[in-house]
């Protein structure tokens, strides 16, 4: 195993590089900001990281106090990682990265289930919606998330919601065509990629409450 580079720094930031500033590191604590994952769910998150790699990272990450393991009761009998409460903390850490780095982002034609959920909460500007009140079940890739977004607050959570103003199925490249790109959900809709049950109104609520931050000068 390769030796844990240390900055011998005593500045906090240093400290904090020193915990999860290894490659690949900083994307499992985004893959579990939602929740407990299993390995194969962490190899599906991030396709481009070796297993070895990822074991290792998990096995820092565990050392450092940053997420544990534990095994799911029968009849699961699987084992998790999951964020320390320590580890939580660094959701609003991702979060100012990812706002920060948003202004010379590149294009992509492929983004994640959890990056995109992830970058909804980021982009969330709560001025833009102290009016409303609105409920949303997302099935992204097959998995569901229920959103709800009221009094200037958004909450996302994995989940089903039977009774949403709306339901929308899509993958998450899709979806955020259509949140930050302008893609029309009616064309969306047109072209297959996306299907809608309720109040569209609602859905237009959700995206008028994120906004991306302004692009560097070019």
């Amino acid at each position: 195993m390769a030796a844990r580079r240390d900055y011998f720094d005593g500045c906090g930031a240093a400290h904090a590089l020193d915990l999860v500033g290894e490659r690949w590191a900083l994307l499992v604590v985004r893959e579990l900001v939602l929740g407990p994952k299993r390995f194969t769910d962490l190899r599906t998150g991030l396709p481009h990281a070796s297993p070895n790699v990822l074991s290792q990272r998990l096995r820092e990450l565990e050392d450092a106090g940053v997420l544990r393991r534990r095994r799911l009761p029968p009849p699961a009998a699987s084992a998790v990682y999951e964020l320390t409460e320590w580890g939580q903390e660094l959701e609003p850490v991702l979060q100012a990265l990812g706002r920060w780095a948003a202004r010379s982002l590149p294009e992509s034609d492929s983004i994640k289930v959890d990056s995109f959920i992830l970058s909804l909460r980021t982009m969330f500007l709560s001025e833009l919606a102290a009016d409303a009140d609105v409920t949303l079940q997302l099935v992204l890739d097959d998995q569901p998330f229920r959103v709800r977004l009221a009094h200037g607050e958004l909450d996302i959570e994995r989940g089903e919601r039977r009774d949403a103003d709306v339901t929308v199925r899509c993958s998450p490249t899709t979806l955020a065509g259509v949140v930050y790109q302008g893609l029309s959900v009616a064309d969306a809709e047109a072209d297959g990629l996306l299907t809608l049950t309720g109040d569209v109104a609602a859905l237009d609520r959700l995206i008028a409450s994120v906004q991306l931050p302004e692009p560097l000068p070019a």
